[in-house]
């Protein structure tokens, strides 16, 4: 499994270590797999492509760690929200937007590349223990809203799990896969209803 060689340990092993991941994410995105080579990357980077080997000896390892990076940010997404709605206690609707609001918003940054670590970017043992963990953490936030809210019933830990779950995937086909004659907007609504309808909540518009 092709992963970083080495994490960075100083602040100017740090900024260098980003600078690539960085022009890697850009020229993912931009080129896709195949034209994003890594001598083009340390080029983007500023960096000699033996610094960027000093890291990560080939693209797969970049793109391992940009997805750590992609977990990271939905980790952190999610925490300001689901701090924001322990705060607020809104009612129902607006719970259930927020939490797919907030996935959809990140997903929709760089779609193309989100697609390429969804279908092609390493997944070794560590990166599915640490997006169950991810998971479980949401999970437990939902909960507390789903019994705070009476919802959910007769199992909220149960519902909040598949919640969640089924909220990630229906995000990710609906930013990466949107069906013909269809946006993205339009599947992130329906799919909110379908989350809704479900819960038995009636939309108020």
């Amino acid at each position: 499994m092709s992963i970083p060689r080495k994490r960075p340990r100083q602040q100017r092993s740090q900024e260098t270590y980003d600078a690539i991941l960085e022009a890697a994410a850009q020229l993912f995105e931009s080129l896709g797999y195949t034209g994003a080579t890594t001598n083009k990357i340390a080029d983007r980077a500023g960096v000699s492509i033996g610094s960027l080997y000093q890291y990560f000896p080939n693209k797969d390892a970049l793109l391992y760690a940009l997805g750590e990076r992609h977990v990271r940010a939905l980790a952190a997404s999610m925490t300001s929200a689901m701090a924001d709605l322990r705060a607020a206690a809104p009612r129902p609707e607006e719970t259930i937007r927020t939490l797919y609001s907030t996935l959809a918003q990140l997903h929709d940054t760089d779609p193309h590349l989100h697609r390429l670590l969804y279908d092609q970017a390493p997944r070794p043992a560590e990166a599915a223990t640490q997006l169950r963990a991810l998971q479980t953490e949401m999970a437990t936030e939902v909960e507390h809203h789903l019994r705070r809210l009476d919802l959910g019933a007769p199992d909220p830990t149960l519902t909040a799990l598949l919640l969640v779950q089924a909220a990630e995937a229906q995000i990710h086909g609906a930013i990466l896969d949107p069906p013909p004659g269809r946006t993205p907007t339009e599947c992130v609504e329906a799919a909110i209803a379908l989350c809704l309808a479900a819960l038995g909540i009636r939309p108020t518009t």
